[in-house]
């Protein structure tokens, strides 16, 4: 049972007052997702597709809004991390998922840690290597410092609403032409099998890995869990994931305008950086540093919080040195970058693949819980039936993409 009180509650319904941790736990979801493979990705299939990349963008959205949903609404609800949910329906699985979690967070964070030193580098000229040391100090202090660790919350909704400012600024300046993105957004012009795997694709990395639970994790940390909180829970999941769309569109957009007006970014090494060039001139390579910058330090901070989060309930002592252990998976992420001198390419391949099987397997085992143990698990709560039905519609997509990611995986040893 719940340690919630034994008296019955009902959940206030219709719109709720977002206080701070209710916005923290929103944008730790958010930016977690917005990092430099959120840019790569979006600029590659804008390239690729044109206009119709419009119509993978909002089936994602629907699709990531199922997802988190119930990831959100299980784990809220119960007021228990999805491992140790995973562990009381299939003991030992709760430690599998923390595995592939830490894994997959730690190779990301390498990616994360190199978007960092290159958004410094396109923004002030900084050697990334020393930006990227820099970078990982500031998010070592921020999750770190108990005074600072108190106004995460608010520094994550200062570095969302930053970089939705700045590409809205890139995204008027390179005039898209709006009215054909819309018209495809419901009509596309694209081969099927490429809208296919732009869509999978772009889920895989928005509610994929450790990104599914940040926020979620997040609110019950910040004491926002409870069957008195339903209402809170729901219109933050929600939230959180239009506020990742409404980055991504600002973003397509930005890069449509600068496709569209006949510039072959695909060419240049660093083709999310030549469209914001070619959008805004100086100013748009330093607004692209800016938004690099901010995508990948506020992922360094939610693939670290997140990827411990999975292994400190698992003894008091992990509870105890959690900001050790984040420090230490931070300056893991960060030796192996300096080492390597980039995110290992064979790593980052099979994090992308294990992350792709990863989704499903949580997924499936919160929707296990919500359908077998609602009584017991979930304080007595009747789950809604709509809310099961669009999760278990979503598993099945994020299944078949997980044949596919254990097929990348396979292929990597071959």
């Amino acid at each position: 049972m719940s340690d919630q009180s034994p008296v019955p509650v009902r959940p206030r319904l219709g719109r709720v007052a977002l206080n701070s941790g209710l916005l923290g736990a929103m944008f730790l979801m958010a930016t977690s997702a917005i990092g430099p493979g959120f840019i790569t990705q979006t600029t590659t299939f804008t390239a690729q597709l044109g206009a119709a990349f419009a119509f993978a963008i909002l089936i994602s959205i629907l699709v990531d809004i199922a997802v988190q949903l119930n990831v959100w609404r299980v784990i809220g609800v119960s007021n228990t991390r999805a491992q140790d949910l995973a562990n009381k329906v299939l003991p030992g699985a709760g430690y599998l998922l923390a595995v592939l979690i830490v894994f997959g967070g730690l190779i990301f964070n390498v990616g994360n840690i190199a978007g960092t030193g290159l958004g410094l580098d396109a923004m002030i000229g900084l050697d990334p290597r020393i930006g990227a040391v820099v970078s990982a100090a500031i998010a070592i202090v921020i999750l770190a410092v108990k005074r600072l660790g108190v106004a995460l919350d608010r520094i994550l909704v200062v570095l969302g609403l930053l970089m939705i400012g700045l590409t809205l600024y890139v995204a008027t300046v390179s005039a898209p032409p709006v009215g054909e993105a819309l018209r495809q957004s419901v009509l596309p012009e694209a081969a099927t099998s490429d809208l296919f795997l732009a869509t999978i694709t772009i889920i895989g990395s928005t509610v994929g890995g450790y990104i599914t639970y940040a926020g979620a994790h997040r609110l019950i940390e910040r004491g926002q869990g409870g069957r008195a909180n339903i209402a809170a829970i729901t219109q933050t999941s929600v939230t959180g994931i239009l506020v990742t769309g409404v980055m991504r569109l600002l973003l397509f957009l930005a890069i449509l305008g600068v496709v569209t007006g006949g510039v072959a970014i695909m060419e240049s090494p660093n083709p999310s950086a030549e469209a914001f060039y070619q959008a805004a001139g100086e100013v748009g390579m330093r607004l692209f540093g800016m938004i690099l910058w901010a995508a990948a330090v506020s992922s360094v901070i939610g693939a670290s919080y997140t990827s411990i989060s999975f292994v400190t309930t698992f003894s008091p002592w992990l509870e105890h040195h959690k900001g050790k252990l984040v420090t230490a998976f931070i300056g893991v992420s960060l030796a192996i970058f300096l080492v390597s001198g980039q995110a290992p390419t064979t790593l980052l391949v099979m994090a992308g693949a294990l992350n792709g099987v990863i989704l499903p397997v949580g997924l499936g085992l919160l929707l296990w819980v919500a359908f077998r143990h609602s009584a017991t698990l979930l304080d007595g709560y009747r789950y809604p039936r709509w809310l099961l039905t669009i999760g278990v519609a979503a598993w099945v997509l994020t299944a078949y993409m997980a044949v596919n990611s254990l097929s990348g995986i396979a292929g990597l040893w071959r």
